[in-house]
């Protein structure tokens, strides 16, 4: 996998089984990848850091907050760090978090979290905005970057239109001018989704202000940018344009004739949603050549935006329950779909996965029941389009034969634990060119202080004798 190495950093993570009394603590230092730094920008179809290097959104959605809870959901079992500590060592590096707008209410108060033994402790006593600055401020300490995405407009359920009759658009745009201003600076949280599935009867280009989606996204864009004209804007699609239909916020046809234009440039993405049977039957599932078709459909909704080089592409949301083989073949034409191949250079679209919690009803999530372990299966799936770090293709051409010019080959490993829950632990090693040319290949070998045993490993192959 990792053929070439240069002045890259690579991870390899690993979920362990830890007996009683093992000592999981391993010294070492590691150095800190520089990519993905900062707010980021877009130009073409690649988002870019503050330094110009280009990132890959590899992430995954923690919903709650747009619940009558108020806040992510499954704090009734964990302590938020250690949920974000595994995130980050299963190689997701930015998190989507759904809001609603009752969170900016006074009256809103967070419910369903767990506080003894510690769990959660500097969360007592705190609004749902202050919860989403611990986890926002957490996440940034971690790595990772946040995207928060207006879901709901209030916890009662989502709407097809940005503004209901009890959330009118200038409650909307005040409250993400809101969020712009709360994170003024803190360039963990790089864009808002500034509302989720847009759906019939809103309309793509046709003018009329109290439907066309497109215009409100330039509208609330504009006044999120004139706080933080650093932002990223991501806008999501419709569901239908000139007659042709699709899911909910995944119809981004229009863009071709109506893109949306903001004051500052570069800060658009657009952003789709795509799912399998466990959430809806589509005509395309039934097509006699499916799952080959698919790169096809994704073409004509959203892909020719990023294949045409006019903005980058998210897709926010995917999901499925697995159960059943269409699904199973669905998600790994999407993956394949998803993956950067050399036509496209290091160049490649983003994501969140639907979800982390595993209480969504129509697709489950990473997490399993016990909101502890990892369903590995469908993490398995996302295993070859996760960043290994934020350059996007995650370092060197694999082909690349190394630097025929001689130099220096050195190379460093660091061991870390990254989240430890008493049964098992997440660890992380991380190996960094130190030197002056390309590896052509490498190993890591440590040995435990006891018998601890690696059950699931991501990015890389291994072996385990005894110990070792």
């Amino acid at each position: 996998m990792f053929r070439s190495l240069r002045r890259a950093l690579c991870a390899v993570a690993a979920a362990l089984l830890l007996p009683l009394g093992a000592q999981t603590a391993q010294t070492a230092q590691a150095a800190e990848a520089a990519a993905g730094a900062g707010y980021w920008h877009t130009s073409g179809r690649q988002i870019l850091d503050e330094a110009g290097q280009s990132v890959r959104v590899a992430g995954i959605n923690w919903f709650g907050f747009e619940t009558g809870n108020y806040v992510v959901h499954g704090l009734w079992s964990r302590d938020y760090k250690s949920m974000i500590d595994q995130m980050k060592s299963l190689g997701y590096n930015t998190i989507r978090i759904p809001f609603s707008d009752d969170i900016f209410k006074s009256g809103t108060v967070p419910n369903s979290i767990d506080f003894s033994s510690g769990k959660n402790a500097d969360l007592q006593g705190l609004n749902s905005l202050q919860i989403l600055d611990k986890i926002v401020s957490y996440a940034g300490q971690d790595g990772l970057k946040v995207i928060l995405d207006r879901h709901r407009p209030d916890a009662g359920g989502q709407s097809a239109l940005w503004y209901t009759s009890a959330v009118p658009e200038s409650t909307w745009i005040a409250n993400l001018r809101a969020l712009a201003t709360r994170y003024l600076g803190k360039n963990t949280v790089v864009g808002i989704d500034i509302h989720n599935e847009p759906h019939d009867p809103a309309c793509w280009g046709c003018g009329d202000t109290t439907r066309d989606w497109r215009l409100a996204a330039q509208r609330a864009g504009n006044a999120i940018l004139a706080v933080n004209p650093e932002l990223l804007i991501f806008v999501e699609g419709v569901q239908t344009y000139n007659g042709v239909s699709g899911w909910w916020g995944g119809n981004l046809m229009g863009v071709a004739d109506y893109p949306v234009q903001l004051n500052v440039a570069n800060r658009v993405v657009y952003s789709a949603h795509d799912y399998a049977t466990s959430v809806a039957q589509q005509s395309w599932f039934s097509d006699p050549s499916f799952p080959a078709n698919m790169p096809g459909i994704w073409d004509k909704y959203w892909g020719y935006i990023f294949k045409q080089n006019i903005a980058p592409v998210w897709v926010g949301e995917f999901g499925t329950t697995l159960q059943a083989s269409v699904d199973q073949r669905w998600l790994a034409a999407l993956v394949d779909y998803l993956r950067p191949t050399s036509t496209y250079g290091s160049d490649s679209f983003h994501w969140t996965f639907w979800s982390w919690n595993p209480n969504s009803g129509d697709t489950g999530g990473i997490l399993k029941d016990d909101w502890q372990t990892v369903d590995t299966v469908k993490d398995g799936y996302l295993a070859s389009v996760k960043a290994p770090g934020f350059p996007a293709g995650g370092g060197s051409d694999p082909g690349d034969p190394g630097d025929p010019g001689g130099g220096t080959a050195a190379c460093t490993a660091a061991y870390t634990v990254s989240s430890d829950w008493g049964g098992g632990f997440n660890a992380e090693v991380k190996v960094t060119n130190t030197g002056t040319t390309a590896i052509s290949s490498w190993k890591v070998t440590w040995t435990f202080s006891g018998s601890q045993k690696v059950t699931s490993m991501w990015n890389a192959s291994y072996t385990q004798s005894g110990s070792t």
